[in-house]
């Protein structure tokens, strides 16, 4: 279908990226967002090589280089600082054929809104949808409406448009546990500026990760009931004393924390769903598949969506005919990663003690292959080989 005009709730990753590919393919696009000023929820991601393979189709691979991390090894270790396993990910690349790119959220938002052509309006909170024979329509809460041949929802977890196409409310579920994340400046006492490092035990973990700008992105993960308060006293009070007697770089970590810029997040998901588009209505990215952390595929399958749906738009004269080869191709692959991701989280947050303690067990003998092995199957069951 050529010379559509389109609608995009929501300026995440997914949404900007979808901008983008649809702009390069012919469409007239524009991109609504809820928000005054346009801020990343969490500080970085793990962008695995199937999500930069998508950007770099769409003429930006000059720019993730120059923002991402340079990631040549993961090691995992345990909370006394006993190295588990150290992974060469030089193999990965070379079966995958891309590097992965850690960046900060802000560093890929910034570059994915200069590279959309297209109008970003804020300020404009999508609270209805509807549609015609040949019209989608968006109503907002100041009044407004935006109408074009097709409307996209990337409005996120807890997505209005879900609820139009699904023609029900779908409830976030709470995965059982709170990331703490942020950036620090990048410091030996901390890690090996191009490592990936992951300690592990109590059925936490701490991580550091290199980005752009000679930063690591850090997080923490605190198995916590989902009523839990915050610490009274703060981020790096809650930190200190969940960590008490880890070993002297998480120490260092905790202290190296500015407690303002820290996210806490309690981490749900929402999937896998059955159907991702109504007529000229359709859901993409965390709208339609939000997935736990613990496999680093929730960015990497919003890009995914962006460019298989610009694929099937230009494939298919009838939108309807387009979307439902979009859904047919798309619920499938990330319905699978989200019950992955789930799976994974419970396994390593204890929610069966004995099945994380094997995980402790088995990350001590598995044979790093075996790790880059498992990744490069993710990776290489996307769009792009």
């Amino acid at each position: 279908m050529d010379d559509a005009s389109v609608i995009i709730i929501g300026a995440g990753i997914g949404g900007l990226t979808a901008g983008i590919a649809l702009t390069q393919a012919g469409y007239s696009v524009e991109i609504y967002d809820r928000v005054s000023e346009l801020r990343p929820v969490g500080a970085g991601i793990s962008l695995w090589s199937n999500g930069v393979k998508v950007l770099n189709a769409l003429g930006l691979t000059r720019q993730m280089a120059d923002i991402g991390g340079s990631m040549e090894r993961m090691q995992y270790l345990s909370a006394t600082g006993t190295l588990l396993n150290d992974i060469d990910l030089q193999p990965l690349v070379a079966q995958v054929g891309q590097c992965p790119y850690p960046v900060a959220r802000a560093d890929l938002q910034q570059m994915l809104l200069d590279a959309f052509p297209g109008q970003v309006h804020l300020n404009a909170k999508c609270i209805g949808v509807d549609q015609t024979e040949d019209k989608a329509i968006a109503a907002f809460a100041d009044g407004r409406q935006a109408t074009a041949d097709i409307l996209i929802g990337a409005d996120g977890i807890r997505s209005t448009v879900r609820e139009y196409v699904l023609e029900e409310a779908i409830a976030p579920r709470y995965a059982g546990y709170v990331n703490v994340n942020g950036l620090v400046p990048a410091s030996s006492e901390l890690a090996d500026a191009r490592t990936w490092v992951i300690y592990v035990g109590d059925h936490k973990r701490a991580s550091m990760m290199p980005v752009g700008g000679d930063r690591f992105y850090f997080f923490f993960d605190l198995p916590l009931p989902e009523a839990a308060p915050p610490h009274p006293d703060g981020v790096r009070a809650e930190l200190e004393t969940a960590f008490a007697g880890w070993c002297q770089p998480v120490q260092n970590l905790i202290a190296a924390i500015a407690p303002d810029t820290a996210n806490r997040l309690p981490i749900r998901d929402v999937g896998p769903l059955e159907r991702f588009a109504r007529g000229r209505v359709v859901l993409l990215g965390d709208a339609a598949h939000t997935t736990t952390p613990d496999l680093g595929q929730g960015g990497c399958q919003a890009t995914e969506d962006a460019i298989v749906l610009a694929r099937c738009l230009k494939a298919h004269l009838s939108v309807t005919d387009a979307l439902k080869q979009y859904e047919a191709d798309r619920v499938p692959r990330t319905g699978k990663l989200v019950l992955k991701a789930r799976q994974r989280t419970d396994d390593i947050h204890g929610k069966d003690p004995a099945v994380t303690q094997k995980w402790y067990e088995q990350l001590a003998s598995e044979p790093p292959e075996a790790v880059t092995g498992a990744i490069a199957k993710v990776i290489l069951g996307g769009p792009l080989h």
